[in-house]
């Protein structure tokens, strides 16, 4: 049996294909009683939309990339569920790509891996440099996540540095006069530790409290086993926090690990918060205060973005490669976050 087309919609329920097509792409100014016949017409018939057909014609293959550095870190498995979803509302489909925050790896995202199946790429950069950035011509459309490498590119995150001063904040809030920054890096790159590491010591300063570079424990990687060895390490040094400041859950996590082996109690002895809110500190004991970043609209406002962008090398229906006077600025798009305050802070009674 033949595949039902747009045409045998159209007959069937009583209406023209630019109708039918209106319908198909939710356009608003299409009646109810229309929308309801012609959607009827749709499944009675079984017509499935053809994406490949339609972004073809555009242009465009339809697929976007999501290029994250590592799949097994929660946070990034979380976000791409967001992304995969606000993709889905646009007909989009989504390859995930990890790179393992190799520079080789993210050059080759960002250069489109070498092809056109991608019509854009959602990406969050580790190891490139501000020049990586600066000459892309011939490449895909790109949305950065993280911290800003280049003014030139579009730019999505939370606002890193003052989330990591309102978690040290409510550390210091508490009475806690020695926190130790996991993960803490106080040279003058632009990634997100370091963004988090000024808020740190913002926070220290504007308390009156002295900043010591002894009380940054660096890591090789943002992983729990990382997070439990650089407390161990610390603890077997002769320091004595009374706070833990973990630049994500992932190390707080481990953190939380190593203080319960050294017999140390949290937050009675040592108050501990991370970020990234992700599901496994909310069902750690103690269950882990957190930054929380809108993960949602992180995803929301990338996709947004790459599709506005995807339009002005392609135009909205694929007629023209000079989208013209349309075209937007370089975005740089703060997103919202809040602090999750839970056991490892406020203690069981004030959970």
């Amino acid at each position: 049996m033949a595949r039902p087309r747009i045409k045998d919609v159209a007959r069937h329920a009583g209406v023209s294909e630019k109708t039918v097509s209106n319908v198909i792409n939710d356009y608003a100014h299409v009646s109810d009683r229309t929308r309801r016949v012609v959607r009827e017409a749709i499944e009675q018939l079984g017509y499935r939309v053809n994406l490949a057909g339609r972004h073809l014609r555009r242009g465009r293959t339809g697929i976007i990339a999501l290029v994250v550095p590592e799949l097994d870190i929660p946070y990034f498995a979380e976000l791409a569920r967001h992304v995969v979803r606000e993709a889905e509302k646009c007909s989009l489909t989504v390859l995930i790509h990890q790179s393992g925050a190799d520079r080789a790896h993210e050059l080759a995202a960002l250069a489109g891996f070498g092809s056109t199946f991608v019509d854009g790429i959602i990406l969050s950069p580790l190891a490139l440099t501000a020049d990586d950035l600066r000459d892309r011509a011939g490449a895909p459309p790109t949305v950065l996540l993280g911290e800003l490498l280049e003014e030139g590119a579009d730019h999505v995150a939370i606002d890193n540095e003052r989330a990591a001063h309102e978690a040290t904040a409510h550390l210091i809030a508490l009475g806690r006069r020695t926190v130790l920054a996991v993960g803490g890096r106080d040279d003058p790159g632009l990634g997100t530790a370091q963004a988090r590491t000024r808020g740190y010591r913002a926070a220290l300063a504007e308390a009156g409290i002295a900043y010591d570079a002894a009380a940054l424990l660096p890591v090789d990687s943002f992983r729990m086993p990382d997070g439990a060895e650089a407390v161990t390490r610390a603890l077997a040094s002769g320091l004595r926090p009374d706070a833990l400041l973990c630049l994500n859950d992932q190390l707080a996590l481990g953190a939380l690990r190593a203080l319960h082996e050294h017999g140390v109690r949290v937050p009675e002895d040592v108050a501990v918060i991370g970020f990234d809110d992700v599901e496994g500190g909310r069902y750690s004991v103690p269950t882990l205060s957190t930054v929380a970043p809108d993960k949602a609209a992180v995803a929301k406002v990338a996709v947004q973005l790459l599709r506005h962008r995807i339009e002005e090398a392609t135009g909205p229906d694929g007629e023209s490669e000079d989208a013209g006077s349309g075209v937007l600025s370089p975005q740089d798009r703060i997103v919202a976050h809040r602090l999750v305050l839970r056991e490892s802070t406020e203690g069981r009674d004030r959970g």
